[in-house]
């Protein structure tokens, strides 16, 4: 469609360019929302249950440490992968810019299932000696590689294929997909470690997750190739295909000259989320363990029922942030984090299961302020011609500075310092970050990602769109572009 302009009347409102309008297909959206959701819990299946196997996995891996030390080896290990995140971002997210996100998608659940299938067949240390640990991590960067690619790409994906007014509701069924991930993994680890007996385990036994993983990633593969490619990057590539030229890959310094304000945003966004994220979600069962000496698997149960509950808070939440916003959600949880994380340690550290399970469960539902809003918010930072690739930056770059290295950092000042509140206070100084992005953001719920036209759910919502577009007209001197958005 061709830029038209029309006249407004001083009275209206101003909208913003519309131009074609994009009619969403009700069954494409929830086979993209199922194939990113899908993608998102297997990553984070693995994730979890290295983090509740980080004991046992330190003693098979570290024999010959301290207790102490071989937590502290395996969650550094742990942390290995998140140095090659942003490496992983850098690649996948301009190729996903260029040659598309279903594409990329695919090639990076190919790599996340190999990584961790491969961790399942490494000797322990007693049979190959310091080669375990170094192919550990080794297994581990792999993962973390095809990761950087990963979690940009399902975010993007879901936001391209979601109407606009319904982009926080299907949104948050990728990181409904993460709290799937996590449950299973729980799951399966205190099955492992209650009903098995310490010989098999440590022989065998904490195998078992990470070769399920091999035929889970096929069956991943297999939705993701049936998918079509989001409507907003097949614009752009009809787009460039009518003038007969290749879309560009995009450069790293496209991705931050004129998106350096929208980088920095979602670097502090991600901070918050992923600190938070990975301090409840994989710290803390080490922690109720190692250093309050709760029984394991108890703690793991009240950490399985959280996350339930988690669950079911995810997807209403998201159908509020299309209501209320992403910004209202976000800085409320960041507010509610700084507010309530010392008096929610507290609880746990009294020792009751009650207690415990009570502050365990005010963290999560806090984190599900973050979990709802920002798979919609952070797409709605960039362009779409560089979305792909900028957010895969950002958010890989913040998690590996600051929430890959959560634990590890956490039980290295617990065991310098000796204060058990340091969870506490490292929630707090990330929330108070996190809410000045959040306070910094735009507001992009329920409005036209950047660079796309509007994205609706019927033919009449359309028709509409554009006759209130058609409707205004312009006062003197100034006019009103309607067309097609800028890609």
């Amino acid at each position: 469609m061709s830029p038209t302009t029309l006249d407004r009347k001083p009275s209206d409102t101003p909208q913003p360019p519309v131009g074609d309008v994009t009619v969403t297909d009700p069954s494409l959206v929830q086979r993209a929302v199922k194939a990113a959701a899908l993608g998102n819990a297997m990553e984070w299946f693995d994730f979890g249950v290295y983090g509740y196997l980080a004991v046992t996995i330190g003693h098979v891996f570290f024999p010959d440490a301290s207790s102490t030390a071989q937590v502290l080896s395996a969650l550094g290990t742990f942390a290995a992968a998140f140095l090659v995140r942003p490496i992983g971002g850098a690649f996948f997210g301009p190729l996903g810019d260029r040659i598309g996100r279903q594409k990329v998608l695919a090639l990076t659940m190919i790599m996340m299932a190999a990584g961790t299938f491969a961790i399942g067949l490494i000797p322990s240390y007693d049979t190959i000696g310091v080669w375990a640990p170094v192919l550990l991590i080794v297994a581990r960067m792999v993962q973390g590689f095809s990761t950087g690619g990963e979690y940009g790409g399902a975010c993007t994906f879901i936001a391209e294929y979601a109407p606009d007014k319904k982009r926080g509701f299907f949104g948050s069924f990728l990181e409904f997909g993460t709290l799937v991930g996590y449950v299973a993994g729980a799951a399966l680890a205190t099955a492992l470690t209650t009903f098995m007996a310490e010989p098999d385990l440590y022989s065998w036994g904490w195998r078992i997750p990470f070769l399920i993983a091999g035929p889970v990633g096929l069956i991943g593969l297999y939705v993701r190739l049936k998918l079509e490619e989001t409507p907003a990057f097949q614009a752009l590539a009809d787009e460039a295909e009518a003038k007969q030229k290749a879309l560009p890959k995009p450069k790293l310094r496209e991705m931050f000259v004129g998106n350096g304000r929208a980088m920095m945003l979602c670097i502090g966004l991600v901070l918050v989320f992923n600190v938070t994220d990975y301090m409840l979600l994989s710290y803390m069962p080490t922690f109720l363990s190692k250093n309050l000496g709760y029984d394991a698997t108890h703690g793991t149960l009240i950490l399985i029922g959280v996350m339930v509950l988690m669950m079911g808070a995810q997807i209403p939440m998201g159908r509020l942030n299309d209501r209320i916003g992403h910004r209202v959600v976000i800085g409320g949880a960041c507010a509610g984090f700084v507010l309530l994380s010392v008096p929610a340690l507290l609880l746990v550290r009294a020792g009751e299961t009650w207690a415990i399970a009570l502050g365990l469960a005010g963290l999560g539902l806090l984190l599900v302020g973050f979990t709802s809003s920002m798979p919609a918010a952070l797409p709605a930072l960039f362009p779409t011609k560089v979305r792909y690739g900028s957010l895969s930056v950002g958010f890989n770059v913040s998690v590996s500075l600051f929430g890959g290295t959560t634990p590890l950092i956490t039980a290295a000042l617990i065991a310098t310092t000796g204060n058990l509140m340091i969870p506490a206070y490292y929630l707090m100084g990330a929330a108070v970050i996190g809410g000045i992005a959040a306070w910094l953001m735009p507001e992009s719920a329920g409005r036209p990602l950047p660079g796309s036209p509007p994205a609706v759910e019927t033919q009449e919502e359309a028709r509409e769109l554009r006759a209130r577009a058609a409707a205004h007209v312009a006062p003197a001197g100034e006019k009103v572009l309607v067309g097609t958005a800028g890609r």
